[in-house]
């Protein structure tokens, strides 16, 4: 029987492709580059229309500006505050209006006003669904943020809140909620903003250098939870080959989110927020939640075989089977 892309899903196709590459080289989303004067970071995202954006729930300018903001997001999780430049490349059918090719380009540019960065080319084709792949290249300044770095004793920290942009897309397409309870016209209109023009945690990177003890060493391990809280945790665990135990009751919630547990899931696995998910030494996560207020410590790391429990009596273990997956799409 032959094995297809869905049977082996994200995570174990990535596994099966390192061997094509040196060691270590994918547990981070981007690549470093060292030249004789500066490093570079580099970030490749590949966006499908049905998959990653819909014109049915989102304008060419909204869709152009996620392209660029979803790239710096993982050039800033890997402790870039430098953004340099951008290649676009487009896939499109032939019967695409220009307009909508001009407008995509508009997002992007009020995306790079707002962050840094400029167009320096790309290509184009033609093809039966739109595609938009975007590389990102950033300079780093400062020591790496690697998903590897964690070690037992760190802290975890959350730099904000978590569901809203899988709300905002259920709203968008009119899914059924997970329950009826009330959602006010403050998380309706924060939960769509959040979907259809992330905001990468910028400000959240710089205070976080800016607020490390002196005494600390630097050492951090980042990534950003564009695929989900739960899963971004379980990439740190498994680049460092350590445990995670969480406090359900310190992770961060807009004023307004629903108190049913339900809602809980889209918290934990809803994808697409973009914050800093971070494992730090107990006085820098201290500090970066003293400095930062929408920083949350949500729990700590431990030794062990890779996983994520609960902080309660039982230590249960957190189910990891409703992640946010490629090749699996819910839309």
């Amino acid at each position: 029987m032959t094995t297809t892309i869905k049977d082996l899903g994200e995570i174990e196709l990535l596994n099966r492709l390192k061997k094509f590459m040196r060691c270590g080289q994918i547990d981070d989303d981007v690549a470093e580059i060292n030249t004789i004067n500066k490093s570079l970071l580099i970030n490749t995202d590949l966006l499908v229309e049905k998959i990653h954006f819909s014109d049915e729930i989102s304008n060419a300018k909204d869709i152009g500006w996620k392209c660029i903001t979803t790239n710096i997001s993982d050039l800033i999780c890997s402790g870039s505050e430098n953004i340099i430049s951008f290649t676009v490349g487009l896939v499109l059918p032939p019967s695409t209006h220009w307009k909508w090719v001009e407008n995509l380009y508009e997002g992007m540019l009020q995306a790079m006003q707002e962050f840094g960065g400029e167009i320096i080319g790309g290509d184009c084709s033609c093809g039966e669904t739109k595609m938009i792949s975007i590389t990102a290249i950033g300079e780093r300044n400062l020591p790496r943020l690697h998903r590897g770095n964690a070690l037992p004793g760190d802290y975890i920290v959350s730099t904000g809140f978590h569901g809203l942009s899988r709300l905002g897309l259920a709203l968008l397409t009119s899914e059924k909620l997970p329950s009826e309870a009330p959602v006010s016209p403050e998380l309706v209109n924060r939960a769509i903003n959040a979907h259809k023009r992330p905001y990468p945690a910028l400000k959240a990177l710089k205070t976080l250098i800016a607020c490390k003890p002196q005494s600390t060493n630097w050492r951090a391990a980042g990534t950003d939870s564009s695929d989900g809280l739960i899963e971004s945790i379980r990439g740190i665990c498994q680049a460092s080959n350590c445990q995670a135990v969480l406090s359900k009751t310190s992770i961060l919630k807009h004023p307004d989110w629903p108190e049913d547990d339900i809602w809980d899931e889209w918290i934990l696995n809803g994808g697409e927020d973009y914050e800093l998910i971070l494992s730090l030494p107990k006085d820098w996560a201290k500090s970066l939640s003293n400095k930062l207020k929408s920083a949350k410590i949500i729990g700590f790391i431990k030794e062990g075989k890779p996983n994520i429990f609960w902080d309660n009596l039982e230590q249960t273990k957190i189910d990891q089977s409703s992640l946010f997956r490629h090749f699996n799409s819910r839309t």
